[in-house]
């Protein structure tokens, strides 16, 4: 899909100078593919706490099942 964009210019060229990316394109999605990612594992770090396990569970026996 093409999608025209207004992005600073010294911004990219530095992300693509900085990420050694032959193209604009390959910075830009690089860019995204590591918000997603943050954003993705912000998502995980809110569940911490807010789980609850059972305090018998053993994962070194589950370990030795396998």
């Amino acid at each position: 899909m093409a999608t025209n964009l207004q992005i600073d210019d010294k911004l990219i060229t530095k992300a693509q100078r900085l990420g050694k990316h032959r193209t604009k394109k390959a910075a830009v999605t690089k860019a995204l593919q590591d918000y997603i990612d943050r954003l993705e594992q912000e998502k995980v770090l809110l569940l911490f706490g807010s789980i609850d396990y059972d305090p018998e569970y053993d994962y070194k026996r589950q370990r030795m099942k396998s």
